[in-house]
């Protein structure tokens, strides 16, 4: 179990140092990236959130480009990542992708397939997918479409595990984009730091966060 970002091109961002790649895909998240690829972390994170003010109620945008550009992730009290966790079973090579409708912000949701009888469905056409829990079994549909599709059944008591082993990866990663963010974006190590942290719905790293604005629903 892995979480992952969604990521996009990166061809023509200039605004900090990125890996340029033309890659359409998921970049598992921990604290053992190299620094490039921190910053497309964070340039992916930041453009899921570089919306229009106005259809926000958020602050006017700042007209300093890389001030601008952030601005949607510094102001949201709850930003969105495209990404979520990616499960794949070693013995039949099944992989179990974050849907269109997943956030990685939504991770901690999972927990809640352990505590209970939860339901969490992400995506629909063209490949819509269900984990749901059943008895003492978390099932993993990956296409609910196709009526013998394939799934991956995880057992209950095996899900905290792989949960630790997610927040444990999600802590590292913050820690080193939290490095990088000192070097590179130094003016903005506080909030961005702190925004980082509620995306990846974890504590923030030196101090609380410094802006609080409107939700994003």
């Amino acid at each position: 179990m892995q979480p992952v970002l969604e990521m996009t091109p990166t061809e023509g961002f200039d605004l900090w140092p990125v890996a340029e790649t033309d890659r359409v895909g998921f970049l598992p998240l921990n604290g053992e990236l190299p620094p490039a690829e921190i910053g497309t972390a964070l340039m992916r994170i930041a453009a899921c959130n570089d919306v229009d003010p106005d259809d926000f109620d958020l602050p006017p945008r700042p007209t300093e480009p890389i001030d601008g550009f952030l601005h949607g992730l510094l102001n949201f009290s709850a930003p969105y990542a495209a990404g979520g966790l990616r499960i794949t079973d070693r013995s039949t090579g099944i992989v179990f992708s974050p849907g269109c409708c997943d956030g990685l912000e939504d991770w901690p949701d999972w927990h809640q397939l352990v505590d209970g009888s939860g339901i969490i469905g992400y995506g629909h056409d063209p490949q819509p997918s269900l984990a749901e829990r059943l008895g003492d079994t978390v099932r993993l549909t990956v296409n609910t479409d196709l009526k013998d599709g394939p799934v991956i059944d995880v057992p209950v008591s095996e899900l905290p595990r792989l949960l630790a082993g997610v927040e444990r990866d999600l802590t590292g990663f913050l820690a080193a984009a939290t490095g990088w963010i000192a070097e590179h974006l130094p003016d903005h190590s506080v909030s961005l730091a702190a925004a980082l942290a509620r995306v990846l719905a974890l504590p923030a790293p030196d101090a609380p966060p410094v802006l609080m604005g409107t939700e994003r629903t």
